[in-house]
């Protein structure tokens, strides 16, 4: 731990650290910035919660250092906000409609796109959600905790064309049905429980769509997703 401080110091030093939208030194995204952002207000469906507007400047450089340039310490500064609205969102769900018992899913990149990124820039966020969520839930039972993470339940088995170059809402629509599958080994962990997805940008919620209709066909309860930006 001592000698990783050391490192990121130095590091810091020969690379120094600035906000991706203003240039203040000392954080990749600043607090300022992300004060200023406006927030998602074109329509989505009911079930799926975007932060910010992806047509602001700064928001849409920022996801895509973090998704193509390995900017991956913006993760964390994502996570942060992703995690707040997931509370505000389950105190509700949770009485309301007993959303409890939730597992944490990040939307699954094909393992040709995963091989040539090196990551998976939506599971980056849901591990830095983890490391923000305590252990005791004031959702369920004493000493349960109120996410569990799950990154081998989901797969994309079947390579894609990029969503976003397809323009058409339809071709989005096929382009990626069929895409997404659950492990037969996993099916028993998810039956009956509820799944919060995660990605960092929904456009026409296609994506999203047909996670979700999988994961339901495997037998989950209740599932809503929490993305970055719309």
């Amino acid at each position: 731990m001592f000698l990783n401080t050391i490192l990121n110091r130095a590091l810091n030093i020969v690379f120094p650290v600035k906000c991706v939208s203003c240039g203040k030194s000392g954080t990749d995204l600043c607090l300022d910035c992300l004060s200023r952002t406006p927030p998602a207000e074109r329509e989505n469906a009911n079930w799926i919660f975007s932060l910010y507007d992806y047509r602001h400047p700064p928001t849409k450089k920022a996801l895509w250092l973090l998704k193509y340039k390995g900017k991956k310490r913006l993760a964390k500064i994502f996570a942060e906000i992703v995690h707040g609205r997931i509370l505000e969102e389950l105190s509700d769900l949770s009485v309301l409609q007993n959303f409890n018992n939730v597992i944490l899913i990040p939307v699954p990149l094909s393992s040709k796109r995963y091989r040539e990124r090196g990551y998976n820039q939506a599971q980056l966020i849901c591990e830095e959600i983890i490391h923000l969520t305590p252990g005791p839930s004031p959702y369920k039972g004493e000493g349960c905790p109120i996410l569990t993470l799950a990154t081998n339940i989901l797969i994309k088995p079947k390579e894609t064309e990029h969503q976003a170059r397809i323009k058409d809402r339809r071709t989005r629509l096929k382009n990626i049905i069929g895409s997404f599958a659950v492990k037969d080994s996993e099916k028993n962990k998810i039956k009956n429980r509820n799944i919060i997805l995660i990605d960092d940008i929904t456009t026409t919620g296609a994506t999203l769509t047909e996670a979700r209709k999988v994961l339901k066909q495997a037998g989950a309860r209740k599932v809503i997703a929490f993305t970055i930006a719309h």
